[in-house]
Parts: C-alpha cells; structure tokens; sequence
C-alpha cells in the first residue's frame, strides 16, 4: 500500500514537472489567443477609437444584422472567400500524392534534393513571390518576352491584372508555396510504414503503383483526415497576407475576401464594431464547420480528432 502510495506521489510530481515545462509556451498562447476576445465586446457598441467604452452607445445586435442584410459587398466578399476556400479544400490532396511519388524515388539523395527544393518556397514571404510574380508574369515580365519573341503571341499578357485568371493564378501560386512544406507530414506517415508490407507486395508481383495504392494510400488516410477536418475548420479564413500583396484596382472585386474585407473596415474606414461583428461571426462558423465535420468523420470512419 505504502509502495502504491508513493507512485502516485511521484507520478503527480512528475505530472506538475511537465506542466511547468508547458507554462512558458502556454502564456503567450492565453496572451495572444484567448485575451483579446475579450475585445470582441465592442461588437455590441458604437465604438470609435480613441474614446472611452463606458461612453460609446449599447447597440446590441446591430451589426450582426447588418452583416446578414449586406447583400452588396458582402456577398461578393464571401463568394470570394468561398471560391478560394474550395479551390484550396480540392488541392489539399496534392502534398498527399506528391509525397506519395517522392516516396518511390529510389535515389534517396534526389528525393532528399527535390524535397528541399519544394518545401524552400514556404520561407519565401508574399512580398518576395510577388515580386517574382511581377519580374515573370507582368507585361514586361521575363514570360511574355520569351513569348512574343517566339511570336507565340503578339500583345504581351499581365496576369497580375487578368480578371479572368484570379482565382486560378493565385491558386496555383499557393500550391507552388505550400506544396512541399505540407507534404513533410505525410512523408513522415510513410516512414512508419512497416516495409515488410512492401517486400510482401513485391514478392506477390505487385508493381509501384499497386503497393502505393493498396498499402501507402490506406496507411496515411488517417493523417489525411486529420489534416482534412484541420482544414475544414479553417474553410473561410483562406488567409491576408497573399490577397493583401497581390491585390490591385483591377482585381481586388475578386481579390477581396473576408479577411482583407475586415481590415479595410477596421483599419482603413476605422469601423471597429461592425468589423469586429464579422470576426465573431466568422469564429462561430468554424467552430460548426469543424464539429459537424469531425461528427460526420465519426460516423462514417468511426475515427475523429476531437
């Protein structure tokens, strides 16, 4: 009894030694996560910077209701939003089979090289990429030389200002920045895959293709689904930076999603409340989208992450 006693003791030591451990990552994570919600208050006032809140006016739910009765910019905003968000869900399955096939390089130096290659462009900031952009795809860009040059075409393209290619052009370049850096997770589910797998697949006659598909493919589903409802969860925040950058006076109609949407209104028109209102609405809808897909991925995998 006495033995038990003091493995309970010592367990709870070690215990409160890890939580020590955590404390210092956990307080920036209270400090720049969990208070500034209280912030979210001036949602229900006419706040105007620089003043009091005790002296703004109590407006409750006005501008929520304001979010939901813009039919003008905020449908195109969230439209916008939407399109980038799907083109982002459907793409999410490229790191997966791009670390599939990097998987099936037998020259492990090159596919160390390639992966290295690949996965730099996610230290790159949105300001180098569009400078690069700029310096390839303008109108006097490196593309459009080579192009006219060949005769190929005979008026140069600015991509940067084709209305017609936003969603797509930028989807690509956000591929081309992640592609590699989300693929070290599902190259790190294929390292624990037991080989013996492989060498019996091969001994039975199964070539790359059928091993990748019926024993690769099956062993890193669950990390895919994990990653899926991660992403699910963050379906309308497509992010700033990127659509801050790329924007311009031609295509910032398709360019303008629901985050850049609230830092023109809070920072630029100084609307506080009515921006802060869209915050809020935008955290609810992710915490429903990311529950009702982790019910969903329970009932139908029996597996979910929460």
């Amino acid at each position: 009894m006495v033995n038990v006693n003091n493995r309970r003791i010592n367990k709870r030591k070690k215990n409160y030694k890890l939580l020590l451990w955590l404390l210092p990552f956990m307080i920036p994570v209270v400090l720049f996560s969990y208070v500034p919600l209280f912030g979210w208050v001036i949602a229900f006032f006419e706040y105007r910077p620089g003043s009091m809140l005790s002296s703004a006016n109590f407006v409750g739910l006005k501008y929520f209701r304001q979010f939901l009765t813009d039919t003008i910019d905020m449908s195109r905003v969230i439209k916008n939003t939407l399109i980038f968000a799907s083109l982002g869900l459907a793409t999410s399955v490229l790191p997966m089979v791009f670390a599939i096939l990097l998987n099936e390089v037998r020259s492990r130096r090159y596919a160390r090289t390639v992966q290295s290659i690949t996965t730099f462009p996610n230290f790159i900031s949105w300001v180098i990429v569009y400078s690069m952009a700029f310096a390839i795809f303008s109108t006097d860009g490196v593309l459009n030389q080579i192009l006219m040059g060949l005769g190929l075409t005979e008026s140069p393209t600015n991509l940067l200002a084709d209305v017609k290619a936003v969603y797509w052009f930028q989807t690509l370049l956000s591929v081309w920045k992640s592609l590699g850096w989300g693929s070290i997770v599902y190259l790190a589910a294929i390292s624990g895959i037991s080989q013996e797998l492989y060498e019996a697949a091969a001994v039975d006659g199964a070539g790359h293709f059928r091993r990748a598909i019926h024993i690769t493919v099956p062993s890193i589903m669950e990390t895919f689904i994990v990653l899926l409802l991660l992403s699910i969860g963050n379906f309308i925040s497509v992010g700033f930076d990127q659509y801050f950058i790329f924007q311009n006076p031609v295509t910032l109609r398709k360019l303008e999603v629901l985050d850049l949407y609230v830092y023109r209104l809070g920072l630029l028109n100084n609307d506080y409340s009515y921006s802060t209102a869209i915050g809020m609405v935008k955290s609810l809808i992710s915490l429903i989208m990311i529950f009702g897909a982790n019910q969903l991925a329970k009932k139908v995998r029996g597996t979910a992450i929460i």
